[in-house]
């Protein structure tokens, strides 16, 4: 019987002998490398065996796996991994079929060392470049069952590392085999990203908490040394790295419905951490395809708690900074929209206290203070995505932000809840304006704040609110500041020397002439109703000051100059007067400003008997008025008298003496000489407006310009570069006689009776009815023909209309 069975082993297939001969009579001798390498020289001189070689290799494999002799299977997978990286013949897909089977049973098994076994081989087959390809293999039970291996509870915690780090490997190996084959199914899809990357951030995540307790050794090896969450977080950037165009939502929607799943936006910090890694992985080109993500996240968490609508706007935020060197895409402003809706959301929420002013929320209770919190870092994300962003996009979400403004435009819809959201909408749209301009820069003050900008936001500054006043003025101070001299300016004080401050100030060019020429007027006004507001306060007196300050070291030409000394001595006749009901410590603090601010023009005019008036002037009152003084003014605790009757003589600036000193320097003395009047425009509607003559001013001012008065026309004139220059030195008295006229039309429909308003109106309809007669009288009347005329019969000749062919037309008319 021996010599038969040897017999038939010697008719056995020769690739077999060889397989068997791999295999020693114990295990632990590990592969015999002789024979290994005459297998492999067999299976490279006739590939065609590869397949079969393959195929008895994995029922070797089978047969010890399911009789637990896992020495063999370990010198399987051996041979099987050589065999792999020698041959790259157009066989070996048949041959990897049995390998993939192969390792697939090893997946299967329950015994921890040979799902590791498994997969390493498996990361060794992803590393190989095949020379043909498969157009039948599939890789999704690999997918799932190393996500699996990633979420293993295995009892022994270093056992458990390594299953979970084998998973993460594996992962990584379909990842590199797959995304690039155009043949293999698109690992991309979401029923396969939706397992990879929560397996990944699980064991991120996981990885954090244990770091900290469980560092690795110093003198372990390289290999040794790698923790599960470094190996994770490389996985994860290699994947993205990977990822192009159109893949990027499949890859990110995974970690926003991981995040929420696991409620980890409120922490802020892993979450922060798993987008730093997206951002910094992607290719920058698509940086804004995440925001947009993002945005349209926070859109679809609108009615989620505070905390974590906050997370992802701080998400938000990282994500800005992050893709400040690329762009935040083509939809900048739909960017800021998302946000200013959430900001007006959020404001709704805290003062209503409810969703969609429903009653029934169930468990869900709004906090004020998380609402604030929300509001702040949707602030400051405002910000940072307006630094990403160049000059003139800026200066557009700058007119976006002040046009979502509500009480600006009567177009605009009401916040339907009352004055109180109005308000802190009001004031949470400023604060956005005020982080958009920080650190804004521009050499031209007319693209920076053109009419569109500056009126609307002028006008919000006459508001009754103190905390809009105050905001407007920073966003103007952003503005103007130029080369970085508003923090000079920030304490009101007495220099008697400006030259400490070290200021930074160049010849005014020509577009801040331009800009003041057109704007200049309504800066001054809205200082001077700033000034006589009651509700203003200190800090409203300095950012006022320093407005001052900054328009005459950025934007001063002589003519600035002398308005400027006008607005300050009309300031000071404000603080004189007593009509104007103001009280004591804004009437000091106006008094206070104007010396603060003539010390400093005085020493930028340099005109030495300028500055001899108002030093002698603070003397004076250093010595008998200290409270007319700002270091006695601004200040916590300021001592100041029961009132102001008896204020003037020395201690009071002159205008005839300043005029006197100014015209002898060159400076126009008629225009010194003019006190500063300001007038009232159509701005007032979103103040103090409560008369009905008051409402009606802006009609009354259009129709005064087309009143009967002013029908008669001046004969044309010869227009010559005289009366250029002429229309040129004048245009500034002429705004000043417009005004006035204005003024007394407005004045008249407050204060007239209603009959003589009346009858001014029907005057005027009269002569409209008049003049569209004439008109109707000039189109239906026929056109006189060449016949001539006919006699009427009350004397009067009219135009005989004859048909065209019956006229007589002089030879010469006719060819």
């Amino acid at each position: 019987m021996t010599g038969v069975c040897g017999c038939c082993g010697a008719l056995r297939p020769r690739y077999k002998r060889l397989v068997d001969n791999i295999f020693p009579e114990d295990p632990e001798d590990g592969l015999v490398k002789a024979n290994m390498e005459k297998l492999t020289f067999y299976a490279l001189s006739a590939p065609e065996k590869l397949d079969r070689i393959g195929a008895y290799l994995s029922e070797r494999l089978s047969r010890d796996v399911a009789r637990h002799r896992y020495g063999y299977v370990c010198i399987a997978m051996e041979a099987l991994d050589q065999l792999l990286m020698a041959c790259h013949c157009q066989s070996i897909n048949l041959f990897v079929e049995s390998f993939l089977k192969m390792v697939r049973k090893l997946l299967e098994s329950d015994k921890p060392s040979l799902q590791i076994l498994g997969t390493n081989s498996f990361v060794k087959f992803a590393n190989i470049e095949e020379d043909t390809p498969s157009y039948h293999r599939s890789y999704d039970f690999f997918v799932s069952r190393f996500s699996e291996m990633c979420h293993s509870s295995y009892e022994d915690p270093d056992v458990r590392t390594n299953i979970r780090m084998a998973g993460i490997r594996g992962l990584q190996g379909v990842v590199r085999k797959t995304v690039n084959d155009e043949l293999q199914a698109n690992i991309w899809d979401p029923q396969h990203m939706d397992k990879i990357v929560p397996s990944l951030l699980f064991n991120l995540h996981s990885g954090e908490r244990t770091e900290s307790r469980s560092p690795s050794p110093l003198q372990a090896s390289e290999k040794e040394k790698e923790s599960p969450v470094d190996l994770t977080e490389r996985c994860f950037r290699e994947l993205l790295g990977r990822a192009a165009y159109g893949n990027i939502k499949n890859a990110v929607n995974p970690v926003l419905t991981h995040l929420d799943n696991h409620c980890l936006w409120e922490g802020k910090t892993f979450a922060v951490r798993c987008f730093r890694i997206i951002m910094y992985s992607i290719q920058s080109q698509h940086s804004h395809l995440v925001i947009q993500q993002l945005l349209g996240h926070l859109d679809g968490n609108s009615k989620n708690s505070a905390t974590v609508r906050a997370g992802i706007v701080e998400v938000l935020l990282e994500a800005a900074a992050i893709a400040a060197s690329g762009s935040v895409g083509p939809t900048v402003l739909e960017v800021f929209n998302t946000l200013l809706k959430q900001l007006r959301l959020s404001v709704d929420y805290e003062l209503t206290g409810t969703y969609d002013g429903s009653t029934n929320i169930g468990t869900k209770i709004i906090k004020a203070h998380e609402e604030r919190q929300l509001q702040e870092a949707v602030i400051r994300t405002i910000g940072s995505f307006a630094n990403t962003l160049p000059t003139y996009q800026r200066s557009e979400v700058m007119l976006f932000i002040l046009g979502k403004i509500p009480g600006l435009h009567p177009t605009l819809p009401p916040t339907g809840s009352g004055p109180d959201v109005t308000r802190m909408i009001q004031v949470m749209l400023l604060k956005s304006l005020v982080q958009v301009t920080a650190g804004y820069e521009t050499t031209n003050m007319l693209t920076a704040m053109p009419s569109s900008f500056l009126e609307p936001l002028l006008s919000l500054s006459l508001t009754e609110d103190p905390e809009v006043r105050l905001l407007v003025l920073q966003i103007l101070l952003s503005l103007i500041d130029r080369k970085d001299n508003r923090l000079k300016f920030s304490d009101v004080s007495i220099i008697s020397d400006i030259s400490v401050l070290k200021l930074k100030v160049d010849k005014c060019s020509r577009q801040d002439n331009l800009f003041m020429k057109k704007h200049g007027q309504q800066l001054y006004r809205h200082i001077y109703m700033g000034c006589k507001e009651q509700s203003s306060g200190r800090e409203h007196y300095q950012r006022l000051f320093t407005l001052l300050a900054l328009l005459s070291v950025e934007l001063a030409n002589e003519e600035v100059v002398v308005d400027l000394i006008r607005l300050s001595l009309a300031l000071q006749d404000l603080a004189l007067s007593n009509d104007e009901g103001l009280p004591v410590y804004n009437r000091c603090a106006v008094h206070a400003l104007v010396a603060a601010y003539l010390n400093l023009i005085c020493q930028l005019t340099t005109v030495p008997a300028f500055c001899q008036h108002i030093h002698e002037v603070i003397e004076m009152r250093q010595k008998e008025s200290p409270h007319l003084l700002p270091e006695d003014v601004f200040i916590d605790n300021p001592k100041l008298p029961s009132s102001l009757e008896k204020v003037g003589g020395d201690i009071l600036f002159l205008q005839s003496k300043i005029t006197e000193v100014l015209g002898g320097s060159g400076y126009n003395t008629e225009r010194l000489g003019t006190p500063y009047v300001p007038q009232y425009t159509d701005e007032d509607r979103l103040s103090k407006r409560k008369s009905i003559g008051e409402t009606i001013s802006l009609q009354v001012e259009v129709e005064s310009r087309n009143s009967p008065e002013k029908e008669e026309r001046t004969p044309a004139e010869e227009i010559t570069f005289e009366t250029l220059k002429n229309a040129i030195v004048d245009s500034v008295g002429m705004e000043e006689q417009e005004r006035e006229r204005r003024r007394l039309v407005v004045e008249k429909f407050q204060k007239a009776p209603f009959e003589e308003i009346a009858a001014h109106c029907g005057a005027r309809a009269s002569m409209l009815q008049s003049k569209l007669t004439q008109i109707f009288e000039i189109t239906i009347r026929p056109p006189p023909s060449p016949s001539g005329t006919i006699s009427s019969g009350f004397g009067q000749t009219q135009s005989r209309s004859i048909p065209i062919y019956e006229m007589k037309f002089p030879d010469l008319c006719v060819y």
